[in-house]
């Protein structure tokens, strides 16, 4: 696939290919003139922590609302999409972990509201997280917007192919059923974009070296949330 510029996705999705794998690869999608302010970003967010919740930043709620990423959501959902979560990750030489195999299983909202299929509850960062029913998390999309270039070596997202159609994976069976699966390695070039169905399982290696190897993970859904439950979003 050729590389894509900021304002010209058309042409480069395979929907397809996308609702087959759970994962599909955008390159060259953000211009310089973006990754400069968002690796500023990292710097003073995350700092030498693994990563940091970004709420509260009118420039960041405005383009990923509104620029390349959002184009990139809409591609893959509707016009209504929108993000929902952001965080910034930093692995460098003084804040570097591995992520075993998973299913990102939580989602953000302002308040907590009991509503049926949504439980069990927890507080990140002071704010109430909640796992949705399933189907919730089918219909997300997640789009990691990459700083730097990923190489092998430089702790790459592995991804099992299709696992987004597997259903909800119990914690302690995630690494087998990834095992048996098509394993995709996510290289990336800086100003690509990554997309993932959000329930995909997922995991990632310690980075080798004294690079970094900043991400901007983002979630998008076009949908609101049942029963009185509201995103918890961007705003401040």
């Amino acid at each position: 696939m050729g590389a894509a510029g900021e304002d010209d996705l058309a042409g480069v999705m395979d929907r397809e290919r996308f609702e087959r794998d759970g994962a599909f690869r955008f390159e060259g999608v953000l211009a310089a003139s973006k990754i400069e302010p968002l690796r500023a970003l990292a710097d003073e967010q995350v700092r030498d922590r693994p990563g940091a919740r970004l709420v509260g930043d009118p420039w960041l709620a405005s383009f990923l609302s509104e620029g390349a990423p959002a184009q990139v959501a809409i591609e893959l959902t509707s016009l209504a999409a929108r993000p929902v979560r952001a965080v910034m990750f930093d692995k460098s030489p003084t804040a570097n972990w591995s992520v075993a195999w998973h299913q990102d299983r939580t989602v953000p909202v302002r308040e907590r509201r009991e509503v049926e299929g949504f439980g069990p509850w927890s507080l990140k960062d002071c704010v109430p997280h909640v796992a949705p029913p399933f189907d919730v998390l089918a219909r997300m999309v997640t789009l990691r917007l990459h700083l730097d270039e990923v190489d092998p070596d430089n702790a790459p997202l592995r991804v099992a192919v299709g696992s987004h159609r597997l259903g909800r994976v119990a914690a302690g069976d995630a690494a087998e059923r990834a095992r048996s699966m098509e394993q995709r390695v996510c290289l990336a070039g800086g100003g690509d974009i990554w997309a993932y169905r959000t329930p995909i399982l997922h995991a990632s290696d310690r980075a080798s070296g004294d690079r970094r190897r900043r991400v901007l993970q983002v979630d998008y859904a076009d949908f609101d949330l049942p029963g009185g439950l509201e995103w918890r979003g961007l705003a401040a």
